[in-house]
Parts: structure tokens; sequence; C-alpha cells
């Protein structure tokens, strides 16, 4: 039985990638912050599902499940690692408050970092598995803003930005271990972290030079996370992914693809920048 970590899996893509690893005869320990999530999904997800509490700012509390694992295990290697756990942080970033965007890395970027420092040392194979197929795999959970800045979104794409140098760097290094290091870039996904992110923006930041364009940036993305795949699409994607022998770099998984990835990418930055600021009204 393969056993694989993934992180934030109270709700969300975390959640259904849980619930369908589980589904395919995988072993998943899954990080939540709260006992009654921990209850709820031991309950639900049955015994192949072993959840460990930490929250990935927690330096200790994340060595503490990895050691955790490691006695689980009993001397196998862990298959995978999905960092999924994140937040999203949104306003103009000549208001956004500095303890906000701290926050914000800490969890998307240095969070992923922690984690993976701590869990890796369970997937490094022996030397006479090196080779063996599929290969074991770290993934991280991005998102098409790491390769489109929105206005308002400047703190999120900041740290999905920052995932993609270093899910460049890991991957290369990792070369050394037979370690494969995939980087997904989801677009519109129906999750209740831009339901939270929505709920603050307006109330957050009023009578700011901004105000009215935010009230573009909240309706728009409300019609978006409504027109968005379900996290049931991307958990279908990680199942295909960790059962394939050659896995590409990244995969966006983006709805409407065609206006929501390839147009904007195709453009010129000023170009680009003009037709947001038309929509935004920001010019």
């Amino acid at each position: 039985m393969r056993s694989v970590v993934i992180t934030g899996v109270s709700t969300g893509i975390g959640f259904a990638v849980a619930e369908t690893l589980v589904r395919r005869g995988y072993r998943v320990f899954g990080s939540v912050r709260k006992a009654d999530d921990e209850e709820r999904l031991r309950t639900r997800l049955g015994p192949q599902f072993n959840p460990l509490r930490f929250d990935v700012t927690d330096e200790a509390a994340v060595r503490t499940a990895a050691s955790c694992v490691k006695e689980a295990l009993g001397g196998e290697t862990l298959f995978a690692l999905i960092n999924n756990a994140g937040i999203c942080v949104v306003g103009p970033l000549t208001h956004v408050p500095l303890a906000r965007f701290r926050e914000q890395l800490e969890v998307n970027l240095v969070g992923v970092f922690s984690v993976t420092q701590a869990f890796l040392p369970l997937m490094l194979p022996p030397d006479h598995a090196r080779g063996r197929r599929p290969r074991p795999c770290i993934m991280n959970v991005g998102s098409i803003a790491g390769k489109l800045a929105a206005p308002f979104a400047g703190p999120y794409s900041a740290s999905k930005f920052g995932l993609e140098g270093f899910s460049d760097s890991l991957r290369r290094e990792l070369m050394l271990f037979g370690i494969d290091v995939v980087l997904l870039q989801p677009g519109p996904i129906i999750t209740p972290i831009w339901d939270k992110a929505e709920a603050r923006v307006l109330e957050d930041y009023p009578g700011t030079p901004y105000e009215r364009c935010l009230e573009k940036f909240r309706s728009v993305s409300m019609i978006e996370a409504k027109a968005g795949f379900g996290a049931a699409v991307v958990a279908e994607k990680v199942y295909r992914l960790l059962e394939r022998r050659r896995r590409r770099v990244r995969y966006a998984i983006v709805p409407h693809r065609l206006i929501n990835w390839t147009f904007p990418r195709s453009l010129p930055d000023k170009a680009l920048d003009y037709c947001i600021g038309k929509f935004f009204g920001l010019i």
C-alpha cells in the first residue's frame, strides 16, 4: 500500500484529494489544525486515513508529525508528499498590513519549505530501489496566480510566484534521488479559500481610492469561483499523476482555458496591463 502525506485536508482540494486516494487504496496521512476536523475526517474517510494535527507554520509540530509518520511507516518509504495547505490574502498592496503579508508567505511558501524538509527524509529510497516506477513524488499546489498576477491579489500571487521558483530548484536538486517534483497550477476552483478572502476584501479597506475597484474585484472573483472546477477535478488529476510513469513539470488545471490562461499569457505585459486596468476601472 502506497503512503501519502497531504497538508490541509479539512476542506477544499485537500479533502477531495484525501478522499479520492483513500478510495483508490492509498494510505493517507493528512494534516488538520482542529480536533473537530480530526475526528470528522477519521470517521468519514475510514481506517486508511491517519490525521496529523499541525499547522504548517509551527516547525516543532511539523517535525513531530514527521516522526509519527516515520514510526507508522515501519521502515517503508513515503511515496508522495502533497503540499496543499494555503490561505489567500487579498487587498491593495499599498494598504495590506505587513503582518498579513508575512502571514501569507509563512503559510503558502515558508510552510511548504518546512514541511518538505521534515518529510523528505521519509521519501529517500534505498539505492537498489532508486529506479522504481512510478517514481516517488512531491506535488506542490500552486495556482495560475503564480504566472498571472491580478491586481489586489498581490500577497497571494507573491507566494505562488515564489512557489514556482522553489519547485524548480527542488526538482533539480532531487534528480539525485530519483524523486519527481510536480507543480499544479489550478485556476478558479470551487473551494472555501476564496469565500474567506472575498468576505474581507471590502471590510478591510473601506474609504481607500480602490474601493470601487475592489467591489469589481470581489464580484468577478465570486463569479469565477462559482464557474470554476470542483475540487474533485483536481483530486482525480492528482491520482492519475501519482499513477503515471512519466510526469511533466507543471499542470495547469484551468476552466475556460483560452480566456483564463492561453490568451492572457500571449499578450505583451503592457497590453495585458491595459486590458486589466480598463476591466477593473484602474485607468
